[in-house]
């Protein structure tokens, strides 16, 4: 397959997709790289079909086989990892070290789950009444449906797909719109399990839906945006289908007088704009002491002025976001910050000499909890920092959203870090 085709993987092969197309943009440089095509419901019936047969074939191999093809799987990732670094990078934008850290940290999950699988087949309970015999197998649903997002689809592809396979599923994957490519180009890794077991379709929202409601489909993994697993969960619910779902997250990052500012700092600097602030518990709110508030401040700015942005496949430190109308929604939310009273310390434009990408600087500002800054998922190289009394207020402060996922906390008592553990509500 070359990167500029527009193919599905179906039935372990790639199949010229006959229906529109979609450029795929390199966000450093805004070129197009490929193209894709949206499935149609006639090839979306395609995979399934090849997906019902190969469920089959795959379920009746013994536990020891499937692990060991599993364990193949990780082999061949770790072997392409640097190839699908590569298209990652042109496509999504980080930098190449962390898209190909992800092909190794997905094949530690096929690994992980090829293990569980062998062992883990069921158990014979005692009899609740004299004669009977109580059995509890574990079988497969059949088919997944496996919708990974733009950020890091190798590594949540593999979170979904190791778990589904190992309990004796076929998994069909729809890769965002921004980065098909990587997913179609890793397929070479699954070429030697029963054609069908793992394919992908490409497309929007659209074939995710198709997919979700298809009659022939047994479940659903999902991670992306809250409008989307909305959108996911009903659509699944109309069947009564499992649905695994991950949604948007509003990480707090909490700093408390006794924390080593150093440590503070870098925590918060990588926390903020790793992966330029795409990732769903990337830290969005900091609520720093009012004693070290000023330290912190000024040492997490001088930090970001230190980091070097530009093209992944460069040696940069921060990519661009992953498409124009990311980097647009980034821009205005840090406007609608200003607008509201926000000071923007560093940051919050575009790099001039980055114009041709869809590039936005890592970026501090100094805001208030009752800013839309602090209330929604910015996904973006973005550090609001908030000042707070005690930690009574961060603890309010942090609880004060409808996002969870995770939170952090610096400091050097203990007591502090528990109450943290025990009453922040992610």
């Amino acid at each position: 397959m070359r990167e500029t085709s527009a193919h599905h993987w179906i039935n372990n092969d790639y199949v010229a997709g006959s229906g529109p197309r979609t450029p795929v943009i390199n966000p450093a440089t805004g070129e197009t790289i490929a193209e894709f095509a949206h499935a149609t419901a006639h090839e979306i019936d395609k995979a399934i079909e090849a997906s019902t047969r190969a469920q089959r074939e795959w379920w009746a191999m013994s536990a020891l086989d499937r692990a060991a093809a599993m364990h193949r799987v990780a082999d061949r990732m770790v072997e392409m990892s640097r190839t699908t670094g590569e298209v990652l990078t042109r496509e999504m934008g980080k930098p190449f070290r962390e898209s190909n850290w992800e092909g190794g940290a997905s094949a530690s999950s096929f690994r992980y789950y090829a293990e569980i699988a062998r062992n883990e087949q069921g158990r014979v309970a005692g009899p609740a009444i004299a004669g009977q015999l109580h059995m509890v197998v574990k079988e497969p649903l059949g088919t997944i449906v496996s919708i990974v997002p733009f950020n890091f689809p190798i590594l949540l592809f593999g979170w979904q797909a190791a778990a589904a396979l190992a309990a004796g599923n076929a998994v069909i994957v729809k890769p965002s719109e921004l980065t098909p490519m990587t997913l179609l180009t890793l397929m070479r890794a699954f070429d030697h399990l029963p054609a069908g077991l793992v394919q992908v379709v490409t497309g929007g929202a659209e074939v995710g839906q198709m997919l979700v409601a298809h009659e022939h489909t047994h479940g659903v993994a999902f991670t992306g945006s809250v409008p989307a697993a909305q959108a996911v969960a009903r659509a699944a619910s109309q069947r009564f289908k499992p649905a695994l779902i991950e949604a948007s997250g509003n990480d707090a990052f909490i700093v408390m007088p006794s924390a080593p500012m150093d440590a503070a700092v870098r925590g918060a600097a990588f926390a903020a704009f790793l992966n330029c602030g795409q990732v769903c518990t990337s830290a969005e709110r900091f609520y720093v002491h009012e004693s070290v508030y000023d330290e912190f401040v000024s040492g997490l700015a001088a930090m970001a002025k230190s980091l070097r942005v530009g093209n992944g496949l460069d040696k940069i430190d921060v990519g661009p976001m992953a498409s124009v109308r990311e980097r647009d929604r980034v821009e205005k939310i840090v406007n609608r910050a200003v607008e509201q009273g926000a000071n923007v310390v560093t940051g919050g434009r575009r790099p001039a000499a980055l114009s041709a990408g869809a590039f936005f600087e890592p970026t501090v500002l100094e805001v208030s909890h009752d800013m839309d800054i602090m209330h929604g998922e910015c996904f973006g190289p973005l550090a609001p920092v908030c000042k707070v009394r005690d930690l009574d207020e961060a603890i309010a402060r942090a609880n004060d959203s409808q996002l969870g996922l995770g939170a952090n906390i610096y400091t050097e008592d203990l007591a502090e870090a528990f109450r943290a553990v025990n009453e922040i509500e992610t």
